[in-house]
């Protein structure tokens, strides 16, 4: 059924029921998981990405990768990760076309508030262009 399932996450702790429900899927159908951080282009403020933050935020994004990785092995699933800079959702699709990914994983608020409506939702471009099945997950009150 699957067998290269692709999980973007932003490191946010709103993704950890997508992190789970792709762990989970991969162990099931045997797939590789493939994890995947994007290093964010500021579009209305790019005098603000300086060397700084975006050595902040790749050290998020590595910090959110180890954190999947080690979830994922004890779970027995094998992991690939990559970091890519740019547009979230173009840095998605790309990814998965490249990899040749079955099905994408997401969670469905990593940002939310006023980040929301200025950078539009990543998840809901995604779902609306990609090739391939888009498992979105909720965060429920609980988590």
């Amino acid at each position: 059924m699957y067998d290269r399932i692709l999980l973007p996450t932003d490191g946010s702790d709103a993704t950890n029921p997508a992190v789970d429900e792709a762990i989970g899927l991969a162990r099931e159908t045997g797939a590789e998981l493939h994890v995947l951080f994007v290093v964010e282009d500021i579009p209305y403020a790019p005098e603000m990405m300086d060397d700084q933050v975006e050595g902040q935020l790749r050290e998020i994004g590595e910090d959110a990768i180890q954190d999947i990785r080690e979830r994922a092995s004890e779970e027995g699933v094998e992991v690939v990760s990559a970091l890519r800079e740019g547009a979230p959702h173009n840095s998605i699709l790309g990814y998965a076309d490249e990899e040749g990914i079955d099905a994408i994983v997401m969670g469905t608020h990593g940002r939310s508030g006023l980040d929301r409506y200025l950078l539009g939702s990543v998840t809901e471009r995604v779902v609306r262009t990609a090739d391939v099945p888009v498992l979105t997950v909720r965060k429920t009150d609980e988590e």
